[in-house]
């Protein structure tokens, strides 16, 4: 089964503040804000929602298809995807535009401060989820990745016209969309994925409970970094573990990594714990490394630590 991965593709420009903000922004002035952190290093990286769950998807042994817009800046990134051998059938390219540029300053406690010009990512809803139905190789699972509103709105539509199961990913695109527009995300979605703190926004928005929410689909999962993972699914709540990392080097991408193993373990047919585990897993493995898509462990590696953690393997 191929999955539809409807998001950003950007360029990520990586930052590093050798020092903590907390000791620079001032409470009291926040107000009259106006800081500026020296970065010594600084790195280019491929990013991007769709670009990054695809690339973890792949490396499971998953058949990603992505659709974006980029600009006219994103051959290389093209060449990159294909040479992954992830499909690029649906990434449309628009004139006069730049690809959407994330720059990404993280100081030692790993928090982070971003800007981001969203380019031709601004015209998403120009590509059509219809498009990628036809063919042997039509998807019979998407997700719904930060993007544009125009775009988010207009692929969950289209998705649940279809009758294609897809995840409704809230992320970056949290400021988009007020409680009607989280509701009718919801309403359409098979499955919704949230950190703690967009999970959050997502109940106070709607004036929904979690049970509430998970009542609306098959599985509301929400994420809490180090300290795991929670499934609301068939009416019961699974409580998923972390994967202790090798070692804390970049958080940026993380979550990306951790829906490219859920979207696995929902091909799979995997059961709720088996999939968040999975995820998990794959949310260790990316942050040990610098950037989104630097992580390069074989299937019989992923196999392997995920026995490793949990005591059986998940295939």
């Amino acid at each position: 089964m191929s999955s539809l991965i409807c998001g950003s593709v950007a360029y990520d420009t990586i930052m590093t503040f050798e020092g903590h903000f907390r000791e620079h922004i001032l409470p009291d002035q926040i107000h009259m804000l106006n800081v500026s952190f020296l970065v010594p290093s600084m790195r280019r990286e491929f990013g991007g929602c769709a670009g990054n769950i695809a690339y973890t998807l792949k490396l499971l042994g998953g058949d990603p298809l992505v659709m974006a817009t980029v600009g006219v800046d994103a051959e290389p990134y093209l060449q990159h995807l294909r040479a992954l051998d992830i499909s690029t059938e649906h990434i449309r390219t628009l004139p006069d535009t730049f690809t959407a540029q994330a720059m990404i300053t993280t100081d030692l406690e790993n928090n982070q401060i971003t800007a981001f010009h969203p380019g031709a990512m601004n015209q998403s809803q120009l590509s059509q989820v219809q498009d990628a139905l036809g063919g042997s190789n039509a998807p019979g699972l998407g997700i719904v990745a930060p993007d544009s509103r125009e775009g988010m709105l207009h692929h969950a539509r289209q998705f649940a016209d279809a009758g294609v199961p897809f995840i409704f990913d809230l992320g970056q695109a949290m400021p988009l969309f007020n409680g009607d527009d989280l509701r009718q995300f919801v309403e359409l979605a098979s499955y919704v994925t949230v950190n703690d703190y967009e999970a959050q926004v997502l109940l106070s928005r709607t004036g929904w409970t979690s049970d509430e929410v998970a009542a609306q689909v098959k599985a509301f999962i929400v994420t809490h970094g180090e300290k795991g993972a929670t499934v609301f699914a068939d009416k019961q709540k699974y409580n998923i573990a972390s994967v202790k990392a090798d070692r804390v080097v970049d958080p940026t991408g993380c979550g990306d990594a951790f829906r490219g193993g859920l979207l696995y373990g929902i091909e799979q047919g995997f059961d709720w714990e088996t999939t968040g585990r999975l995820a998990s897993l794959m949310g260790s493995i990316k942050i040990a490394h610098q950037g989104p898509q630097n992580h390069k462990p074989s299937r019989d590696e992923i196999g392997e630590r995920f026995q490793s953690a949990f005591g059986y393997r998940y295939e």
